[in-house]
């Protein structure tokens, strides 16, 4: 069963018609799915298991992780329940009065000898075979929804607590706060441990809370992003900038100063730029590990907001936050058995992390912690704006680009549609996971990036497979290294089996170039091979196969093809795969359970191949990809837009020199990768 607000107001929300109304049904909504499944107050939040193979816990997982995922079912749910209870104190579902349970599960969490017991950080150590003297447990991650929902619901739970059962509480949470904990995001969650105790009158030392904060500082990017271990993703936002807020109201703004106005000044920092992220519909792009936890990237608007001088306009945040809750809420297939599934839209095995368990999606919830916003509050009685979508001219792109996280996102007037370009990415050679949520050269808003279909070929992924070696595995690239944005072409560096120990001109690596049309991404790579003979593939977006109509054209010398379809909602979709120079053919891949939206998928790819071993052949791979939210037809200018492809060398292989491409629409690009190898980024 999909949300349908009962309540709506399109003149205050006229592109989603949401309103503070709605925003509590859609937690109600949520919640009673939940509570569906919760028979008894005494029953701990441990829902339904359909998948078993990737998350935890095993069959033969220690107590520790058992107990992990009660706590996390009871701190993650409680992210969904905390700000209704506040609104809604004597809330009742499948008859269970929702506040009262809390509070007895919170009791049972962190009370000895309770059934639903969930063990503290001592405990797990001892109990920790590993000899690891810097072990970390997943609990440590739940402790800081825990103090936040206790915030959240303080007059109906904490401070309805004696002062016995406080003092345990607090005990529970000093075991975690004052331990080990993984050096990146999660110094927040103590950080956030030890803001609730000061702040409720406990000790805690200060020297180990500015330890973490100046870390968590040091992190800083630039752009609004922080570096959240090697990689950048929406873990910046959901993370560090909705918890530093919370942290600054508790703790920084009194007791350090300095580093509260960083992070108050790092989140306006990134508000300049971060409603660009989303398209034209608030949607949110699939991209970066955790996927499951979906609109939680707009968690970070609402941190803004909590800051002493927020600078993100209120009624554009409350259009994109509303805009991404649809985006997942509206589905038929967003809940399995009540509860969000382990996936994107419905369940999507390729998405999940081993980290994550049957209550994991929950984390979403962040982005509901909205509702702890007063119903006056600007948030709530602004109008909805739609920020830079109401300003493009007709078939315009505005492209933005950070250096700092390396990103760059284009917002296309033509379809509505946000395509982000990523660098700054090392993954391990053998990580097909981590590629497929990183390494992807465009990630597109309307069409979530699809796991591989078969071997050799990957969406929105160059894929090389050595022909000289029997049985050879194709290989994508797990280092994208970025050089940045220069006269309206973006530059980066992929690498195929990077890795430290050899040097790189061992490995085979292409140029990346490309810049944004009205409708997509135009590239005009080149390879870099020391080892010949090779093949190359390039997938299209995954296109989700329910019924679609394939078309082949050529003109002008190139060839393209077109599909035509509708998404497993019904909306109507189109691709158009133009391959330009340095390919032979697009050839068709059918799919199943590989693409996030749909059962069955088609995935459209370029091929090629280079034989001779120090052969002059064509280094250049240009290519387009277009897509739209409809199925009237692209005009034949959009599907073949090249005018003329100027070259350097007379071969015109592209071995060296610029490379100019001239338009039908007048635009002139050049690629000129010359002094590329002196600034290469990670």
């Amino acid at each position: 069963m999909k949300f349908t607000p009962s309540h709506t107001n399109f003149e205050l929300s006229p592109y989603t018609g949401l309103d503070r109304d709605s925003w509590i049904e859609a937690a109600q909504y949520l919640l009673a799915g939940i509570f569906d499944n919760i028979k008894d107050i005494e029953d701990p939040v441990v829902m339904p298991r359909y998948e078993t193979e990737v998350t935890y816990p095993s069959k033969d997982a220690p107590l520790w992780r058992i107990k992990a995922e009660v706590f996390e079912g009871l701190c993650r749910s409680f992210f969904v329940s905390a700000p209704l209870i506040h609104i809604k104190p004597d809330l009742e579902l499948n008859g269970i009065n929702i506040r009262e349970y809390y509070k007895k599960q919170v009791l049972y969490a962190v009370t000895k000898g309770e059934k639903n017991y969930v063990l503290n950080y001592s405990d797990m150590k001892e109990l920790d075979k590993s000899g690891n003297p810097v072990a970390v447990y997943q609990q440590t991650v739940e402790t800081a929804a825990l103090v936040i929902c206790l915030w959240l619901s303080k007059d109906e739970i904490w401070e309805t607590y004696t002062q016995d059962e406080k003092d345990r509480i607090a005990a529970f949470l000093t075991d975690f706060a004052h331990a080990n904990t993984v050096p990146q995001n999660w110094r927040l969650f103590n950080m956030l441990d030890m803001a609730f105790l000061y702040m409720n009158g406990y000790d805690i030392d200060e020297d180990i809370m500015r330890d973490h904060a100046q870390n968590i500082l040091a992190y800083y990017a630039g752009d609004g992003w922080y570096r959240d271990g090697q990689s950048f993703d929406y873990y910046s936002c959901w993370a560090f900038n909705m918890y530093t807020a919370i942290w600054n109201e508790w703790y920084g703004y009194e007791k350090e100063p300095y580093i509260a106005q960083k992070f108050e000044d790092n989140s306006n920092e990134l508000m300049k730029t971060y409603p660009m992220f989303f398209d034209r519909d608030g949607f949110t792009n699939m991209w970066g590990r955790s996927g499951i936890y979906r609109n939680a990237a707009t968690s970070a608007f609402d941190g803004n907001l909590m800051m002493k001088n927020s600078s993100i306009n209120p009624g554009l945040a409350r259009r994109i936050c509303s805009g991404s809750l649809l985006q997942f809420l509206t589905r038929d297939d967003f809940l399995w058995s009540g509860v969000p599934t382990l996936g994107f839209y419905g369940p999507f095995v390729p998405l999940v992390q081993g980290y994550s368990c049957a209550e994991s999606p929950l984390w979403l919830a962040k982005a509901l912690l909205c509702l702890h916003l007063p119903a006056d509050h600007p948030f709530w009685t602004a109008k909805e704006e739609n920020g830079i979508w109401e300003q493009l001219k007709e078939r315009e792109t505005k492209v933005t680009t950070l250096n700092g996280p390396a990103l760059c996102m284009a917002n296309h007037e033509a379809n509505g549609i946000t395509e982000l370009r990523t660098g700054k990415i090392v993954k391990h050679k053998d990580d097909a996971h981590g590629m497929w949520n990183y390494s992807k050269l465009v990630f597109n808003s309307k069409f979530p990036w699809e796991s591989r279909p078969c071997e050799g070929v990957e969406s929105q992924q160059y894929v090389i497979t050595y022909l000289d070696e029997e049985g050879a595995k194709g290989l994508a690239a797990n280092a994208t290294f970025w050089h940045g944005e220069k006269e309206n072409v973006l530059y980066r560096r992929q690498f195929f089996e990077y890795e430290t120990e050899t040097e790189t001109h061992w490995r085979t690596a292409l140029n990346i170039a490309d810049f944004a049309v009205p409708y997509g991404i135009f590239r005009a790579d080149k390879i870099r091979l020391f080892r010949r003979p090779i093949r190359i593939t390039l997938g299209a977006f995954g296109f989700p196969d329910n019924g679609t109509e394939v078309i082949t054209k050529e003109k002008d010398g190139y060839k393209a093809v077109i599909l035509k379809g509708h998404d497993h909602t019904g909306k109507e979709k189109q691709l158009a795969f133009t391959i330009m120079d340095g390919w032979d053919n697009i050839q068709i891949i059918k799919s199943t359970d590989t693409n996030p939206d749909s059962k069955n998928s088609i995935v459209l790819f370029a091929d090629t191949k280079r034989d001779k071993q120090y052969g002059y052949e064509p280094y250049f791979l240009i290519s387009q990809v277009i897509t739209k939210e409809s199925l009237d037809d692209f005009d034949d200018d959009d599907i073949f837009p090249v005018k003329a492809i100027e070259y350097t060398d007379p071969q015109k292989c592209g071995g060296y020199g610029p490379v100019t491409i001239t338009l039908k629409d007048g635009t002139v690009r050049t690629i000129d990768f010359d002094l590329m190898e002196g600034n290469l980024q990670l």
